[in-house]
């Protein structure tokens, strides 16, 4: 009996011990503890290696490294890097207009911004680059490839890129311009029909693009027919301008809906009735470089059936990034969320399918796509299925038309057939007591 309560007490030790071992294996400091092989490496190549190293240039690699081993989009910023950057959030800095990704160890372009030097010299979405200023640049990461293409207006850098189509390498010399990206421009079509593409969302874009319809209603006479908004080529940006751009169209419900990691920190975003635009037919242009911030437009405006969405499959980017600035200047643009349409839908990986789909051109099949990058995260399950249908016959084109965009022409053939529908079907007796004038 006396040795019972010595078990038992050495039972207790033995718990108590390996209580103490798994809290050591899930101890916050341990991964810290790797920092003094860090600094016993730093100091090893400081002392020892054959020239002298640059210490601010080996912790920022070392910073650079480690966020690379997180996804696609994270990035860590040096002070010149950042404050490129910042310069393109606010809307204007010397460049040559090329929106770029990197594709596991390739540089390819994601969209050239509208009348800019790339876009003038033809570059396309889903182009690769090969070399810049005679630098090869595959192995380089985004943030290398922007500062590379930057520069101040009147210099000139040389472009090397291959495409599918073409039988060797181009190259190109491009003129670097200053990039002023007035995020919206606006066209008017049958004296009715409202054209506005939105080429990033910037600071202002909401804005811009309050005063565009407003414009646009005024030149018709003072109320519009119906709207096509262009998505095409457009990178995303600034979430809560993308926020602010569907909620102009919706009066009521969720936008999106961000969740943190392990579904927490959930925040959703809702419409509100105020400043709404007017209920009028609205199409929807998609494309391959169609991301992020635009594909959270896209979602809001299918889901809650305010427009058609036409076009052809968006890249398929579902994470939220937020940018961070340090102490030096620096900056970390980290991943911190996913988002999710009113529905539910993740488009990650899968982007946004488009209700009517239309075939561009063919580099769109070459887009690159958030499921071709190396890291990225896995989509969730489809919760929401959108059937895509065949363009519709095009009905004749007006004057006005664009000759050389099949999307844009099947956007406004749409809102013409919406009008003809609308004069010649009658209306059913019950809908006629409660239509609104």
């Amino acid at each position: 009996m006396k040795r019972f309560p010595l078990l038992c007490a050495c039972a207790t030790l033995g718990g108590f011990l390996a209580v103490r071992v798994a809290q050591a294996a899930h101890d916050p400091a341990g991964p810290y503890k790797k920092l003094d092989v860090f600094s016993h490496v730093l100091s090893l190549i400081e002392n020892n290696y054959v020239e002298q190293a640059d210490e601010t240039r080996l912790l920022y690699g070392a910073i650079d490294g480690m966020v690379r081993t997180l996804d696609p989009h994270s990035a860590f910023m040096d002070p010149r890097s950042y404050a490129a950057l910042k310069q393109e959030t606010e809307g204007e800095y010397g460049g040559v207009g090329l929106e770029v990704t990197v594709r596991g160890d390739d540089v390819v372009v994601v969209a050239p911004l509208d009348d800019t030097p790339a876009s003038r010299a033809g570059f396309a979405p889903g182009d690769k680059l090969v070399e810049i200023d005679g630098q090869a640049v595959h192995g380089w990461h985004e943030g290398e490839a922007v500062r590379a293409l930057m520069g101040p207006p009147g210099t000139k850098v040389v472009v090397k890129a291959v495409r599918p189509s073409w039988k060797e390498p181009r190259e190109f010399t491009l003129v670097r311009d200053v990039i002023r990206v007035v995020s919206v421009e606006e066209k008017l079509y049958d004296r009715k029909f409202a054209y506005v593409k939105i080429k990033n969302f910037q600071d202002r874009t909401d804005a811009y693009l309050k005063k565009a319809l407003e414009d646009l209603r005024v030149r018709s006479g003072g109320q519009l027919a119906g709207l096509v908004l262009d998505l095409r080529h457009n990178p995303g940006g600034l979430l809560d301008q993308a926020v602010k751009v569907a909620d102009r169209f919706m009066e009521s419900g969720v936008i999106v809906t961000t969740k943190g990691r392990g579904g927490k920190h959930v925040e959703v975003e809702r419409a509100h009735p105020k400043d709404t635009e007017p209920h009028y037919p609205m199409v929807l242009l998609v494309d391959g470089g169609t991301a992020s911030a635009s594909e959270i437009v896209a979602g809001a405006l299918q889901d809650s059936g305010r427009a058609i969405v036409l076009g052809t499959q968006t890249f398929g980017k579902g994470s939220v990034q937020t940018v961070i600035e340090l102490e030096d200047g620096s900056g970390l643009k980290l991943t911190i969320a996913r988002y999710y349409t009113p529905s539910g839908r993740s488009i990650q990986e899968r982007g946004i399918t488009p209700d009517v789909w239309v075939k561009a051109a063919a580099t769109d099949e070459d887009a690159p796509r958030e499921q071709n990058l190396p890291g990225h995260f896995k989509g969730d399950e489809i919760t929401v299925a959108h059937a895509s249908l065949k363009a519709p016959d095009a009905l004749p084109a007006t004057a006005e038309d664009p000759s050389d965009d099949t999307q844009l022409k099947a956007a406004l053939d749409a809102l013409r057939t919406w009008q003809i529908f609308k004069k010649s079907l009658p209306i059913p007796p019950a809908a006629q007591t409660t239509a609104h004038p």
